[in-house]
């Protein structure tokens, strides 16, 4: 043997004593976080598969962030086994505190467990929290795939663990470790714990017949490549610009979760550009696709789109020194996303996303809030009080009373997503400087009066007596100017509001 193939062969054997010595480093990893955070509560449950001769094994989510050491793992547990749906029910009984069959049809069998009083008083050991109610849901081992036009799975049971893995949807969720053994087991026939070292987003098979199980997985893919800083192999890019239509046969509200939970990741920037660059954004919210190769005056962003994404990127905390609420930053992301739009196209595409009637009213809101006070493209169109708020250096305290009133419940969001868009903006220190002076002006302005109390002192029936009305127009003219006073020139006592309606009201009379 040439010394050079010597070397090369004693290189590869050393690289493959690494990736062994990797492997067990994750088995060991993953084993000692089940023992140490869950198995006093699984092991009752893994005997009694365990006795009727079933195999059982945690899967998914659980054992992924457990490898990937994150500060709280999933809490609600997934497993998958040998047994039948009925069998499931049959074990269960007698250790679940309730068991539901919603997903029967399809092999999955739900059960809460609720903490013994010994954990509930010792809390989980490690952390020192108390152990909350636990949701299991137990599916058996499955091999499906989804028909070219259908929402819904054909599903098929299987009584092997590795053929349930490899249907599901990236390696990384691929792994399951088997409770049922005298020692728990990790189970990772795909790679999926090398594939989380090593930043890698791929599927057990090939991305086209993962899709084509399940398209829905197209969009996943993005949140995985965010929250885990992972790297999709272009297989999975490729199948995805190939494949990005079959996301149109997925509900609209499963496509709106997933967002949501696109969204609410630490940073969604690198995900949402995924959706971007592989078209999938097309299906997924074709509203915001008409945004790419539209300008975008006042952005150093190529076009609308990419000032949409760096706008979601940045969003998130009120600026320093905001003395509002803490703002809901799931709320100022979705605004973020529709920045662009206005509140009408914004409250369209909600309700097309199905979402909840709550969320359709809060992010229009904030978009129009934002458009009518801070966008500076289209300040032709705005009301005559933003106009001039936008054409002053600093903010008057009318125009800080009637932002507040615009703003409504939402202020906290409202500044959260004006400080996102300033500092996506170009020039960024313009912009950056209406933001700040805001909340310069509404803090020196909060320590003089009550901005969360900016109804005037009279209602309808002292204007009444004080003007001789009968309930009419009248009233409600009267109603509006002394809101108006309020914004213009702050709170006033009863008898000075008196005062000033009874002067408006002779001058209106003449």
């Amino acid at each position: 043997m040439s010394p050079a193939v010597g070397a090369g062969a004693a290189g590869a054997a050393d690289a493959a004593d690494a990736a062994d010595a990797a492997r067990a480093a994750d088995a060991a990893r993953v084993v000692h976080a089940v023992r140490t955070l869950l198995w006093a509560e699984l092991q009752p449950l893994a005997e009694r598969f365990a006795a009727a001769g079933h195999r059982l094994y945690l899967v998914g989510g659980t054992v992924r962030d457990l490898l990937a050491g994150e500060d709280q793992p999933v809490f609600d547990l997934d497993a998958t086994t040998t047994a039948r749906p009925t069998e499931i029910k049959r074990l269960l009984q007698g250790w679940a505190d309730a068991v539901w069959t919603q997903g029967e049809r399809f092999g999955t069998i739900g059960a809460l467990k609720q903490a013994s009083h010994d954990q509930a008083t010792a809390g989980d050991g490690t952390t020192g929290r108390p152990v909350e109610p636990r949701v299991f849901e137990i599916t058996t081992h499955r091999a499906e795939a989804y028909a070219d036009d259908s929402r819904k799975p054909d599903v098929v049971f299987s009584d092997d663990v590795v053929a349930d893995l490899s249907r599901r949807d990236f390696t990384v969720n691929a792994m399951a470790v088997e409770i049922t053994t005298v020692t728990p087991e990790l189970v990772d026939p795909f790679g999926g714990a090398a594939d989380l070292r090593a930043g890698v987003l791929r599927t057990p098979l090939t991305a086209t017949a993962s899709f084509s199980d399940d398209p829905l997985r197209m969009l996943r893919a993005a949140r995985f490549i965010t929250r885990y800083q992972l790297e999709p192999v272009p297989d999975l890019v490729d199948a995805v610009r190939t494949m990005g239509a079959r996301l149109e046969i997925v509900s609209a509200e499963r496509i709106r979760d997933e967002l949501d939970k696109l969204l609410v990741t630490r940073s969604p920037g690198a995900g949402l550009q995924f959706l971007v660059d592989t078209g999938l954004v097309t299906h997924a919210v074709p509203r915001l696709a008409l945004l790419h190769g539209r300008s975008r005056p006042g952005s150093n962003a190529a076009d609308a789109l990419g000032y949409t994404l760096a706008v979601v990127a940045i969003a998130g905390p009120s600026p320093t020194g905001w003395s509002g609420d803490e703002p809901r930053p799931r709320l100022v992301r979705w605004a973020a996303l529709f920045v662009e739009l206005d509140a009408d196209q914004t409250r369209q595409v909600m309700r097309d996303l199905r979402a909840s009637g709550d969320d359709v009213a809060v992010v229009s809101s904030l978009v129009g809030v934002h458009h009518a006070w801070f966008d500076q493209a289209d300040r032709a169109d705005r009301a005559d009080q933003a106009d001039r708020a936008l054409a002053a250096p600093d903010w008057s305290d009318a125009d800080v009373r009637r932002f507040v009133c615009a703003a409504g419940r939402h202020l906290a969001e409202s500044v959260a997503l004006a400080h996102a868009a300033a500092r996506a903006s170009e020039p960024e220190q313009q912009a950056r400087c209406r933001v700040d002076a805001l909340v310069a002006a509404f803090a020196r302005l909060s320590e003089v009066e009550d901005l969360g109390a900016m109804q005037p002192a009279l209602d309808g029936a002292a204007v009444m007596d004080a003007l001789g009305l009968a309930p009419g127009r009248d009233v409600g003219r009267a109603l509006a100017h002394l809101d108006e006073l309020r914004l213009d020139q702050g709170p006033m006592n009863a008898d000075e509001s008196i005062r000033r309606l009874r002067q408006w009201w002779a001058d209106h009379q003449e």
